[in-house]
């Protein structure tokens, strides 16, 4: 017998049979339990926190799965998870072969669409309520995106199309967790938002229409203008309006007596509706109530306390390194500027934003928007530092090629999480920077193997005077002292091991994993060279001709195999001519399919980007 109300819960039909006085109660154990699973797993906290009470009443009201609730990022969606017969694997969040952190559409039927990205959320909907008219199978599409996805281009992209039809059946609940329209929840808005989703209030501005409309089009225009006016006044809704979607709200996201009549009326509307609800990040537990910024993804902590488990020390994060070697640069060069996409504390911008706060911009969720901001200051001649995790850089790669590389403009572009990202798995793997960058002209590529070589890059970067981009990972550096921040001569590898049995060119941090590969393997009796690529474009000719003088060539790098740091020595192989004697070649890297979650120790033994399976490769190549 269930000793809890969540216990009882397999699935939303076991959700709907409940009464709603039990929804508050629910609501308790269920924040409990996503506070007792993530001090134990890590993961993001305050968001799913902040939804608790609006994930119990959409699926309470709406028949999902038949009815697609889609989450925006989908950070959130641990309380959606325990509701939809993924709580008793819950424990394995984030795991290698366990449950995702981000909506998984091969999880579970009740996550209708997968996400990691922000503010795509609008657009699968209105796909999915498209297809649905097409179908006319009559089921709902529920988009839930938060104020700060509501930043991006896109989600205006999708308002626009989705507004522009009447007939599109599609809900978009607006969830605002910043509180910055907190004053107008309350029992005005509340009673507003019921009247408005109501059935008399429909069926009398629809009788009233008909009825101006046969006396005079000129009334019923005025009376529109006249109705915009007043609800511009009493709700802060009049953009959505002008959109083509009818508002409601804003009320709040915690109380059900407001929460549920509302859900209850809209469902029955089938026309472009915005519900704004309004939430409290990290509610039910006061340390990310306080704190939402810290508390939003967190390592393990004790539930009670609120206190993170802290790490063993060792090493700064490679973030740290770029963030203290760009103030170290920006304090002697006061063209430096720096370039965040909602991700200040991510990149490590913080302390320049504190340092130089008028050099410092957040454009807010909007890559695409950053990336051609970033081409306009340095088109006035400002040296533009653009910091950006791989995996968002993608959604920017036009204005990349269009506003910056065409234009030989000289921005900087730090790739922060380049490779395998480890818990957040494949929709935040750094896994395609390397060959969808490696083609496009003007275009400088560099990957450094520890901090001081970050640091150099830095150096040279800012002194380049065209587009220049430094990819590297995430976890810590190598903690060695440092040095002066030297700029390195464009397209220069190191050689770190000599050796004429074989050659190991590295990219990046895994320039040490082939050395230790090639220590072992020297006891084996085969001498490796091993060689730190630095640059992946311009490549170094000299390193190429030196490697391929030992008739063996092992490339690594996690990166796409495919059009990476392998391709492009392949390719150069092939401009030298030096394919004729016979060279073996493989290349090591990311294979041509999406990465699981896992560690980034797990994943790398997994694909063979260890000491131990780069040594096994070179072994196999020369069998």
């Amino acid at each position: 017998m269930p000793t809890s109300l969540l216990q009882s819960i397999d699935s939303p039909t076991d959700l709907r049979k409940l009464p709603e006085s039990d929804l508050p109660k629910l609501a308790d154990e269920l924040r409990q339990f996503i506070i007792q699973t993530v001090s134990k797993t890590g993961g993001h906290l305050g968001a799913g926190l902040g939804v608790v009470d609006l994930t119990i009443a959409l699926h309470y009201i709406f028949n999902t799965p038949d009815d697609r609730l889609v989450w925006d990022v989908g950070h959130q969606c641990y309380p959606h998870k325990a509701l939809t017969g993924r709580r008793d694997q819950l424990h394995t969040l984030r795991q290698k072969d366990g449950v995702s952190g981000f909506t998984k559409r091969s999880e579970s039927i009740y996550d209708p669409f997968g996400a990691g990205h922000s503010s795509t959320s609008i657009s699968a909907a209105l796909g999915m309520a498209a297809a649905a008219r097409k179908q006319k199978s009559g089921n709902k599409a529920i988009a839930v995106i938060g104020d700060g996805a509501m930043t991006a281009g896109m989600a205006f992209e999708a308002l626009n199309n989705a507004g522009h039809d009447r007939r599109n059946d599609l809900v978009v609940v607006l969830n605002d967790n910043e509180m910055s329209i907190s004053p107008n929840v309350g029992a005005l808005s509340s009673y507003l938002s019921k009247i408005l989703s109501g059935d008399a209030y429909n069926q009398i501005k629809t009788g009233a229409g008909t009825v101006l409309e046969r006396l005079s089009p000129t009334l019923l225009d005025a009376a529109r203008r006249a109705e915009e006016h007043m609800k511009g006044m009493l709700i802060p809704g009049t953009l959505f309006e002008e959109l083509g979607f009818t508002y409601f709200g804003p009320i709040d996201g915690h109380d059900y007596q407001q929460l549920l009549p509302t859900l209850r009326n809209i469902k029955r509307l089938t026309r472009p509706i915005l519900l704004h609800v309004v939430t409290h990040k990290g509610k039910g537990f006061a340390p990310a109530e306080d704190n939402p910024c810290t508390y939003h993804g967190v390592s393990p902590f004790d539930p009670d306390t609120g206190v993170m488990q802290k790490s063993a020390g060792g090493p700064p994060s490679y973030t740290k390194v770029f963030s203290d070697g760009l103030i170290e640069l920006a304090a002697s060069n006061p063209k430096i500027v720096a370039i965040t996409a909602a991700m200040m504390e991510g990149t490590g911008l913080s302390a320049f934003q504190k340092r130089f706060p008028e050099r410092f911009h957040d454009v807010g969720i909007a890559e695409q928007h950053a990336v051609t901001f970033a081409g306009g200051m340095a088109a006035e001649g400002e040296i533009p530092v653009c910091a950006i995790y791989s995996t968002f850089f993608q959604r920017a790669y036009d204005q990349f090629v269009h506003d910056v590389a065409l234009q030989n403009l000289p921005v900087i572009f730090a790739l922060d999480r380049a490779g395998l990202v480890g818990a957040d798995g494949p929709t935040h793997a750094g896994a395609y920077d390397l060959s969808f960058l490696r083609a496009i002209p003007n275009t400088t590529i560099m990957a450094p193997s520890d901090e001081n070589e970050l640091r150099r890059m830095l150096a040279t970067a800012a002194k380049l005077g065209k587009p220049a981009v430094i990819r590297y990972p995430r976890g810590n550096a190598l903690g060695l002292e440092l040095e002066p921040m030297t700029p390195i001569p464009v397209g220069s590898a190191r050689q770190l091991r000599d050796g004429a049995d074989a050659a190991i060119l590295a990219v990046g941090e895994h320039a040490h994993a082939a050395l230790a590969a090639a220590n072992t393997l020297a006891d084996e009796g085969i001498n490796c060279a091993v060689y730190d690529a630095r640059f992946i474009k311009p490549l170094d000719a000299a390193m190429v001709r030196a490697a391929a003088k030992t008739g063996t060539i092992l490339t690594v790098e996690e990166n796409a195999v495919m059009g990476g740091f392998g391709s492009a020595v392949l390719e150069k192989l092939s401009e030298e001519g030096l394919l004729a004697g016979g060279v073996r070649f493989r290349s090591l890297g990311i294979p041509d399919r999406f990465i699981p979650q896992g560690s980034q120790k797990e994943l790398r033994a997994e694909l063979g980007l260890d000491a131990e399976g780069i040594a096994a490769a070179m072994r196999a190549l020369r069998a």
